[in-house]
């Protein structure tokens, strides 16, 4: 029935659950039931990448065709055992000076959320009271360029980050894009990260014109990968690994090998469309985490 409450126990948590049934994701009829079922069985890789990390959420209650609104700040009846930190808050567009973030640190507070049908889930590039441990850029193809051409350019970015013993691990966006994560010294402000990261890209730029624009202006970017090394400023956050993305179906910003990433390069997929969270499952459940490396502090970038 439309409104019936579930009462479950989660980790020694008591969760009410409701509207199971609903539809979130109406073009292939998937529910919230199985938004938390799959939050549920992805949270032993997903964790990892959340524990310490002020929450960005994106919330669907009415499913992905009927709006959705961001949510930085603790709701209203947060249960008092999940985590809150009152940090400041950078590019605050209400001018507020802290925000009262929700760390999801455990699975009650992951199926917690998902139970608000807080679909997607983005983090900074650092831990709380911390500085950057993570440097990312985010490949944002400008039609007609596809993935395939940010395959390209994710390769020419990982041999160029390579040369300044820069570690890559590449995932999908979950929509059109992708993006490189690169585990760091978390030892560095992330005005420097996000200036080497913008080095970098106007190298690449200057190298490879046709392909690759490192502005963000609109009419730069027709045919190119832009290259957008402002994730790494303090007010940005980007998709968490294995977070569920709006789309029409339950599609995953999805961890990938290098090899599928030169596949993707040639034509092949991940070039097609993004992963689902099913087949999200079954890649975990044979790989596990293939970004597990960013979990453990990396180098200084050069300065």
């Amino acid at each position: 029935m439309p409104g019936e409450r579930l009462r479950v126990d989660v980790q020694g948590r008591s969760l009410e659950l409701s509207n199971l049934d609903k539809v979130l994701f109406p073009e292939v009829g998937f529910t919230k039931g199985e938004v938390i079922d799959y939050y549920t069985r992805i949270a032993p890789v997903l964790l990892p990448h959340l524990s310490d990390r002020a929450l960005t959420r994106i919330r669907f209650p009415n499913g992905v065709t009927g709006g959705s609104f961001f949510e930085k700040n603790a709701p209203a009846a947060t249960p008092d055992w999940v985590r809150v930190e009152t940090l400041p808050a950078p590019g605050s567009t209400k001018g507020r000076e802290t925000i009262d973030y929700v760390v999801a640190d455990d699975l009650p507070t992951l199926v917690w959320l998902a139970n608000l049908a807080a679909l997607e889930l983005h983090t900074p590039q650092w831990k709380v009271g911390e500085h950057p441990d993570l440097m990312v850029v985010d490949l944002d193809p400008g039609a007609p360029a596809t993935l395939r051409q940010c395959c390209q350019v994710a390769v020419l970015m990982r041999d160029r980050l390579a040369a300044d013993g820069i570690d890559s691990y590449p995932k999908t966006s979950g929509k059109k894009g992708m993006q490189l994560c690169c585990p760091i010294s978390g030892t560095q402000d992330a005005d420097l990260v996000s200036g080497y990261a913008r080095r970098i890209a106007q190298e690449l730029e200057k190298e490879h014109p046709k392909l690759i624009v490192s502005r963000m202006a609109k009419n730069l970017r027709p045919g190119k990968v832009f290259i957008d090394w402002s994730q790494n400023n303090a007010a940005k956050t980007t998709v968490a690994p294995y977070s569920l993305r709006a789309q029409a179906a339950p599609s995953v910003s999805t961890p990938l090998t290098w090899d599928e990433v030169a596949a993707g390069a040639a034509g092949k997929r991940p070039a097609t469309k993004p992963y689902t969270a099913s087949e999200v499952l079954k890649r975990v459940e044979r790989d596990g985490d293939l970004l597990a490396p960013l979990l453990t502090a990396g180098p200084q970038l050069p300065a």
